[in-house]
């Protein structure tokens, strides 16, 4: 209503006064999205749309030769990279922003190494983004995980075709799926510290502004197009997706956010260039089109441990990550049958690390230390909701090879109706 409704029925007219439309008289609107326009302004048989994308690695070396040319003569005695490697470092970032870090850069006498371009390069995408994406910079590897050799072994298989540039041979995206504790996010972590290319983080896109949301989404694709190769990580995906019917009382936005998420993910150009990963606990609340091979190909399951062995394997890996002066001798025996997952193994560990620095000098050793906090926790109440996370995992795993040996032969009949029979609990 009022003044705003007052300029889409102007434009409209524009649009389709027949004098305007037989004089040479041309109308220009700017928006960073169509999704900033009234429906009616787009959807005009008379209006034509202009999409002008981030510059590419050629477009943005060509813009370096004219900012040489023009405005920073002495941007090559600054730069200890050449200049076609700069072109490249730079894409993802819109002209004002490259020539912003640039023109900082020389005014302030820094040197533009590859590691000053790579913070300040994240810094301008995140800040253009204003929050929506951000860069994960792992310290860990998948040295830091513990187990999961065949999924290890399939993710570093990959990151060697990405480095290949064997493009066509890498999927879509995965899905990494599990009862929460099993370590989604940190697997993803380390697999970020091996890639050699850029991961980012979905944050919160959603507005709630009319359009803002789907404005938002263009923003971050636009960019994700631009980055040339980059790793995409949306966690809890079952909450970001959306859903194909919207939900109630959202005036359809769920489905609109599907809708341009599904679009995006089945771009096959994209291939090898945007690598989508998904993280679950519930992957039953996620389309199954989301999910489907050609979007999200590899379906990972994880699981806690089930041996001793494998315990105590995941209890040296988490003291590695909390830097605890833990060693194998300093393990307590750990009885058979016991279910622990990651985040309660770190939650113990942090409690037996409190024991530890409040006993001081006359502290008891470190086994003695674990042996009682074991004894002392109380595992999750909430089996059947960790069991039926358990399963949704197993029903959606694509490899066999990922999963433990007790599953690998469970019938899908039987697994559906074990499913059925713990959904009612849930």
């Amino acid at each position: 209503g009022g003044a705003f409704s007052a300029n889409v029925v102007k434009v409209l007219g524009w649009a389709n006064d027949p004098a305007i439309l037989q004089s040479n008289i041309a109308t220009v609107l700017l928006a960073e999205g169509l999704h900033d326009l009234n429906d009616l302004v787009t959807g005009n048989p008379h209006s034509a749309k202009l999409h002008i994308p981030l510059p590419n690695e050629e477009e943005m070396l060509d813009y370096l030769g004219a900012l040489v040319a023009t405005q920073l003569p002495e941007l090559p005695s600054k730069c200890e990279v050449a200049m076609e490697v700069l072109g490249r470092r730079l894409t993802g970032l819109s002209r004002i922003g490259a020539r912003t870090v640039l023109r900082l850069a020389v005014k302030n006498g820094a040197t533009i190494t590859a590691e000053w371009l790579a913070r300040m390069k994240r810094e301008m995408i995140e800040r253009e983004c204003q929050g929506l994406l951000e860069f994960i910079e792992s310290p860990y590897t998948l040295e830091h995980v513990s187990g999961l050799e065949a999924v290890k072994q399939w993710l570093r298989d990959d990151a060697r075709l990405l480095r290949k540039g064997v493009l066509h041979a890498l999927p879509m995206g995965y899905l990494i799926t599990g009862r929460i504790g099993t370590g989604k996010t940190f697997l993803v972590q380390c697999w970020a510290g091996e890639l050699g290319i850029p991961c980012v983080v979905f944050k919160n896109f959603r507005d709630r502004w009319v359009g803002a949301t789907e404005s938002n989404l263009e923003k971050i694709f636009a960019i994700l197009r631009a980055l040339g190769q980059v790793v995409v990580f949306v966690d809890e995906a079952d909450q970001a997706a959306g859903k194909r019917e919207g939900g109630e009382g959202d005036s359809g936005l769920s489905g609109r956010v599907y809708s341009m998420l599904a679009k995006e993910m089945s771009e096959t150009l994209n291939r090898g260039r945007i690598l989508w990963v998904f993280a679950t606990s519930r992957p039953d609340l996620l389309e199954v089109d989301l999910k489907r091979q050609g979007r999200l190909d590899v379906h990972i399951p994880l699981f806690p441990p089930e041996t001793p062995e494998q315990m105590r394997a995941l209890l040296l890996a988490v003291a590695r990550k909390l830097k605890f002066p833990l060693s194998a001798s300093d393990l307590p025996d750990i009885p058979e049958g016991t279910v622990l997952g990651g985040n309660e193994i770190e939650g113990m560990l942090v409690r037996a690390l409190r024991v530890y620095e409040l006993a001081g000098e006359g502290r008891p050793p470190l086994r003695d230390i674990l042996g009682q906090v074991f004894r002392e926790v109380r595992p999750s109440a909430h089996t059947r909701k960790l069991e039926f996370m358990d399963l949704q995992a197993v029903k959606e795993c694509t490899d066999s090879s990922f999963l433990p040996a007790r599953f690998r032969d469970l019938a899908p009949e039987e697994l559906e109706h074990r499913i059925d029979e713990l959904r009612r609990f849930i």
